[in-house]
């Protein structure tokens, strides 16, 4: 019996066949080439699931402190201590 020329435990058939990572080079101009992530139109390494968490998980959410209110309680208070230092 002849050997089977493609062997069923190699995927690399499969990965070929991915589509492939559609992020270009800024130096080049050049495509990466790499296989994209599943459901995704680029590769792990140029962002495919990735990214900061979103709302408060993040950490940068607003804390009130450059509020327009906030800034002018903080000026009310200046001018309170020059004054107070004045005399």
């Amino acid at each position: 019996m002849p050997k089977a020329d493609t062997n069923p435990m190699c995927r690399i058939d499969f990965m070929n066949a991915a589509p492939r990572c559609t992020a270009t080079s800024k130096r080049t101009g050049e495509r990466c080439k790499g296989p994209a992530v599943r459901g995704r139109t680029v590769c792990r390494f140029h962002g495919a699931g990735g990214g900061a968490p979103e709302g408060e998980e993040n950490g940068a959410f607003r804390h009130g402190g450059r509020t327009k209110e906030a800034q002018a309680i903080r000026k009310l208070a200046m001018l309170m201590r020059r004054l107070a230092n004045s005399d």
